[in-house]
């Protein structure tokens, strides 16, 4: 009887009701969560995050084993795109503005898959690191980059592919309105500091856990709706990259965490983030970077198969094996 518990404790509400939406999608029933509410719970998820880690980095000695934790952060979204483009190229002969487009989904990071395991984290009370959102969003942009020179490369200057316009993309990474909020949201939380903390946290903190249940009961809902409209365009070998890639991810920022000494929190928190596969940040540029890129199948596999498995068997995978 035991088990049943310590599943339950891996799987707390949040995740619970991911699965509800998604169930709810496959079965077609009439549920569905206001857009307008989902982008307003969005944006709370956001500001809590970042509010949360500002004031947690202001606290005396917090800001140790930061700039470790941003190189690791930083080399993995570089370097993560390598691989997967290598086999979405040789392996499954994807073109190659849809395999690098694709690739750079997996080295930038799922900001909601992170809040969804920072909730986890709060659940089972494991503390981690104050500076973790610094890490989220330093990973959104390097894999853009990495994902560009993949396309350009061999390419030719005869393919015809459209001129790069660096400013418009470069406002579609930097600008993006997540990493603004997020970061906006950090800087104020670090400044006002604990006494802002004790202020805000029944917002922060109170509210947190049942705005998270709504809005992955919405995403569960996006991702079948998601499936629906895209799915016939996957293949089976992609489906199994989307559910592999995460693995191979995550694998990696848990050992490197391990490595450079974070807690068991911090080092579940990296490996989720080194498995996730952004959905927000990644398709603007795309769009804009490589317009002959597939988004059909690149945004389906992020939004539908690798961040369902992130969140149903990822995160409980990685919190298991960091120990937290």
């Amino acid at each position: 009887m035991a088990a049943v518990p310590d599943l339950l404790a891996l799987l707390p509400p949040p995740v619970m009701f991911f699965a509800l939406g998604f169930a709810a999608g496959l079965l077609r029933a009439d549920l569905s969560v206001p857009e307008a509410l989902a982008r307003a719970l969005s944006i709370y998820l956001m500001v809590a995050i970042g509010l949360k880690g500002g004031a947690a980095l202001a606290s005396p000695g917090a800001a140790e084993g930061l700039w470790p934790a941003l190189a690791l952060g930083i080399g993995l979204s570089f370097l993560l795109p390598l691989p997967a483009f290598l086999f979405l190229r040789g392996a499954l002969r994807i073109d190659r503005d849809t395999a690098a487009a694709i690739s750079g989904h997996y080295g930038s990071v799922s900001v909601v898959t992170y809040a969804a395991a920072a909730g986890t984290l709060t659940t089972l009370g494991v503390a981690q690191e104050g500076f973790m959102p610094a890490v989220l969003a330093a990973m959104e942009t390097p894999a853009i980059l990495t994902a560009l020179l993949l396309a350009r490369i061999g390419a030719g200057a005869a393919s015809g592919q459209p001129r790069l316009n660096a400013g418009k993309l470069a406002h579609e990474v930097l600008l993006n309105g997540p990493v603004v909020l997020l970061l906006g949201s950090f800087l104020i939380g670090f400044l006002a500091g604990d006494p802002g903390r004790q202020q805000l946290a029944p917002f922060t903190e109170a509210l947190f856990p049942g705005a998270l249940c709504l809005f992955l009961l919405e995403m569960g809902l996006m991702a079948v709706r998601q499936l629906r409209a895209g799915g016939r365009g996957l293949s089976w070998g992609l489906v199994a990259f989307g559910i592999v890639m995460p693995l191979i991810g995550g694998a990696a920022g848990l050992l490197g965490a391990q490595a450079i000494g974070l807690s068991p929190g911090g080092v579940a928190l990296m490996a989720v983030l080194s498995g996730s596969a952004s959905y927000i940040a990644v398709p603007a540029a795309m769009r804009l970077a490589l317009p002959r890129a597939d988004a059909g199948v690149y945004v389906t596999l992020s939004v539908a198969v690798s961040f369902p498995f992130n969140i149903l068997v990822g995160i409980p995978l990685w919190v298991k094996l960091a120990g937290a």
